[in-house]
């Protein structure tokens, strides 16, 4: 983004953090960085998920920064991510854009509604009838650094597959090797030793894996 959008942005973002409190966190992501890995060039309260300017990235920019120029991007709103603390927030993420439709940047909302659910708990268990399924699903997590979010993919790609890295076939491996290069793992600086690490397999391996992967998807 540029520095006119920047500061637009900012305070943007400072206006609803003063309108909602110190609930509310507001964040600005710059999707055209140098260095994806310091994304947030604006945040207000950000004690909320306790990150602050530097940090990044999130699970949704890393998506929007490997999916490159892409139109077909879409604003999310009202939907609930966790903090690392176990905080429940009420979210909405809305993509800035250029003037021909690109993704240029992110503009973040995520409201702490924790005290508000835990009420909500107790009335419903008051007064309700019995037990039913969240339709929401489980909150999305937000972590506070890249290393956060990598050990969240790579635990996202075991889960994927089933069972621990110790016991996957050579197919399941590049199954989950596959996922993470789908969910842009390997955006993130020094990503590779760490997943050959957890995954007991060597560089080469790696490379081969994704070339597998990649092969699949052709």
């Amino acid at each position: 983004m540029d520095a006119a959008q920047t500061d637009f942005y900012a305070r943007l973002a400072h206006a609803i953090a003063v309108q909602f409190g110190s609930n509310c966190e507001v964040v600005v992501h710059d999707l055209e960085t140098n260095d994806p890995e310091r994304s947030i060039v604006a945040i207000e309260n950000g004690h909320v998920t306790g990150r602050s300017v530097g940090d990044g990235p999130s699970h949704i920019v890393l998506d929007a920064v490997k999916a490159g120029k892409v139109h077909k991007l879409s604003d999310r709103l009202a939907y609930l991510t966790k903090t690392t603390d176990g905080r429940i927030l009420r979210s909405s993420t809305v993509f800035i854009r250029d003037a021909d439709n690109v993704p240029v940047g992110i503009l973040g909302i995520n409201y702490d509604i924790t005290v508000l659910a835990a009420a909500a708990d107790t009335l419903n268990g008051m007064t309700g009838t019995g037990p039913n399924d969240d339709p929401t699903g489980d909150p999305e997590p937000i972590v506070r650094s890249v290393a956060d979010l990598l050990d969240d993919l790579i635990e996202q790609s075991v889960a994927l597959v089933g069972k621990p890295a110790a016991l996957m076939s050579k197919d399941e491996r590049v199954r989950a090797i596959r996922y993470l290069n789908d969910a842009g793992a390997f955006l993130i600086t020094k990503s590779g030793p760490k997943v050959c690490k957890y995954f007991g397999i060597s560089k080469y391996t790696l490379y081969s894996y994704l070339d597998e992967a990649k092969g699949d998807q052709d």
